[in-house]
């Protein structure tokens, strides 16, 4: 079993950054990557990022392109989704999860959800 854990939002002003964490334990080696989606009220979950524990492969929504960034600490088995240039529309709950593959985009690929933490971007 696998267990995931975020931590890390907030309320920031539109231009401003944070950063979430996403920490795995318990049978951390059955993982190869780790995603981000994230969910607006009314609206469906969308996908924000992923990246294999490698980095290669990565990938990241349209939205967020450019300003959004993974990066990985392997010993410590968390990956951190550093988000900068915040904007209004990217108020949402966010959520990490954790696939035995490739999940991609595609959150039905995950295995493993960590629970959920709001980001406001207030204007």
């Amino acid at each position: 079993q696998v267990h995931v854990v975020v931590s890390g939002g907030g309320l920031v002003q539109a231009g401003g950054s944070l950063r979430l964490s996403c920490a795995a334990s318990g049978r951390t080696s059955d993982i190869y990557a780790m995603g981000w989606f994230r969910q607006a009220p009314g609206k469906e979950r969308e996908f924000v990022a992923a990246s294999s524990w490698s980095g290669t492969p990565s990938l990241y929504g349209d939205p967020v392109t450019g300003r959004f960034t993974i990066s990985r600490d392997n010993a410590k088995n968390t990956m951190f989704l550093q988000m900068n240039s915040l904007k209004p529309e990217d108020t949402a709950v966010y959520y990490c999860a954790a696939g035995e593959g490739w999940g991609g985009s595609y959150y039905t690929e995950y295995d493993y959800w960590g629970q959920g933490t709001q980001v406001t971007v207030s204007s």
